[in-house]
């Protein structure tokens, strides 16, 4: 904007940045919104080819069901949604029978509800688990973790100390081991969460999650939805998934960062900054 002092820009600049914020918590009238503010506004969310899908998104292009899951691939077929999975996990867990003994359950971890834990899971001194749960061969679930509901793993995962998870799919391999937040999220195989990095699964509005292409929003259908991550994705240290990110197989995303839409397989999600020094005074 040319023709303001520094003070007036920064007036002008801050007051678009709020009615911003109010357009999308408050659908505020566009029209009546400062310039600044329109410009704003009428920019797209994310402006970088990284966050938006050319396409509908497949779940055979973010992951394959692994042998250890065999059981349940008719509720999870390859060619729906990735979203649409997680709408299936508690009907598969429907399916389950108990089978042979899992492992001895140590005084401090507390078992509730239809919970099958295969023989060979690393149990800790101290954890919650709620069923139903299915949790597969040779899983570490780590002190303090909170598994409430509808979760399902593959052979080999991590379930990390602190960590929470409910309404979640964990394919093989999958390392959540720090401090992380899995909600109405499927992890694909050797997917793994920085400590710290949470999957975000309900908007500030509580309205239904979309997801974004390049021409369109496609609904989900739920008003809870994480992050669907492709095979041998990565996030970063106390990254934010917002709600209904998807990330494609081997993406990754930097620490620090919080993002949604849709980050393309093989691709690094990064936002650049600067950091200035500055003497003590003391």
């Amino acid at each position: 904007m040319t023709g303001l002092t520094p003070t007036q820009y920064s007036a002008s600049f801050f007051a678009g940045v709020a009615q911003l914020v109010e357009h999308h918590l408050a659908k505020v009238d566009v029209g009546r919104s400062s310039r600044l503010a329109r410009s704003n506004l009428q920019k797209p969310l994310f402006l970088s080819g990284f966050f938006v899908s050319p396409e509908p998104v497949k779940a055979s292009e973010l992951f394959a069901l692994p042998p250890s899951l065999a059981r349940f691939a008719r509720f999870f077929p390859a060619e729906a949604a990735p979203w649409e999975w997680l709408k299936q996990i508690g009907v598969a867990l429907e399916t389950v029978e108990a089978g042979s003994a899992g492992p001895k359950i140590p005084p401090g971890v507390h078992v509730e509800g239809k919970v099958w834990l295969h023989p060979t899971v690393k149990l800790p001194h101290t954890a919650t688990i709620i069923g139903p749960v299915c949790i597969g061969a040779n899983t570490e679930i780590r002190p303090g973790a909170f598994i409430r509901g509808n979760v399902i793993t593959g052979e080999g995962c991590v379930l990390g100390n602190a960590s929470e998870f409910k309404n979640c799919l964990l394919l093989d391999g999958v390392q959540a081991p720090h401090y992380n937040y899995v909600g109405d999220s499927i992890l694909g195989n050797k997917a793994h969460l920085g400590a710290g990095a949470i999957c975000s699964n309900l908007r500030l509005d509580q309205a239904e999650v979309t997801v974004r292409l390049a021409d369109r929003t496609v609904p989900t259908g739920l008003r809870k939805f994480g992050a669907a991550l492709g095979d041998a994705a990565e996030v970063g240290c106390n990254t934010v998934l917002n709600p209904g990110t998807i990330l494609g197989q081997r993406a990754l995303v930097m620490p620090a960062t919080a993002i949604g839409g849709f980050v393309p397989a093989g691709h690094i999600a990064r936002v650049r900054g600067s950091v200035s020094l500055i003497p003590r005074r003391d």
